[in-house]
């Protein structure tokens, strides 16, 4: 099997961040694919330019929508590792390979960022959430994720003939988690850098997304 990694990118009107992010990540991987969830703005322009591979949804379908797409591609690909990470550049993409030495070093199948470690510039409001669905998905898969919201993660492609995701939203990269530890997959977690832009509004609806967190523990309590 090759040892290629490739970095995946769910993307929505981000074309202000988004060619610089690639530009980054493509230093650290053999290649970098945009699934662009219905963009309305330069999103697909500006990731081009910097480099990547541009899957495109012609309609907005939600994150994990996005997520599914760049599965199907990585499965498909002789990639041995995929790399998941944020386009509005709350990811350091030159940090991609420590979460591949990590993979390796631990034996890992799947490698999860946490920003739990520096958690002064987070949100209060992001800080309870995140604490609080990292200690019930820790539970339903029955192994410590700490940051378990985090979108800075890696996969073996072992992983995904075991995925079959239900959601299209955030919840997806919950789902992802439970049913990989559920089929046996080691999962750790590494420091990341937490970065927060003045003025950068997060896409995730507290209320909306909460209840569908909710209905997904439902599914696998």
């Amino acid at each position: 099997m090759s040892r290629r990694c490739i970095a995946l990118i769910p993307a929505y009107n981000e074309a202000a961040r988004v060619g610089d992010v690639v530009a980054v990540a493509r230093r650290h991987v053999d290649e970098v694919v945009v699934v662009d969830d219905g963009s309305t703005d330069e999103t697909v322009s500006a990731a081009e330019r910097a480099g990547a591979t541009i899957l495109r949804h012609p309609q907005n379908r939600g994150k994990g929508a996005a997520i599914a797409t760049a599965f199907d591609y990585f499965g498909r690909s002789n990639a041995e590792w995929a790399v998941l990470l944020d386009a509005d550049g709350q990811h350091d993409p030159s940090e991609i390979d420590k979460f591949v030495n990590a993979a390796e070093s631990e034996r890992a199948d799947v490698v999860v960022g946490t920003r739990m470690g520096d958690v002064r510039r987070m949100p209060w409001v992001r800080l309870w959430t995140n604490r609080f669905t990292s200690r019930v998905t820790s539970k339903l898969a029955d192994q410590r994720i700490p940051d378990s919201q985090c979108g800075f993660r890696l996969l073996r492609r072992t992983v995904l003939k075991d995925l079959n995701l239900s959601t299209a939203r955030f919840e997806t990269e919950t789902e992802m988690l439970i049913q990989a530890a559920r089929a046996g997959h080691k999962i750790v977690s590494i420091p990341i850098r937490t970065i927060y832009e003045p003025g950068h509004t997060s896409r995730i609806h507290p209320w909306r997304d909460t209840v569908r967190f909710f209905r997904l523990v439902g599914k696998y309590w």
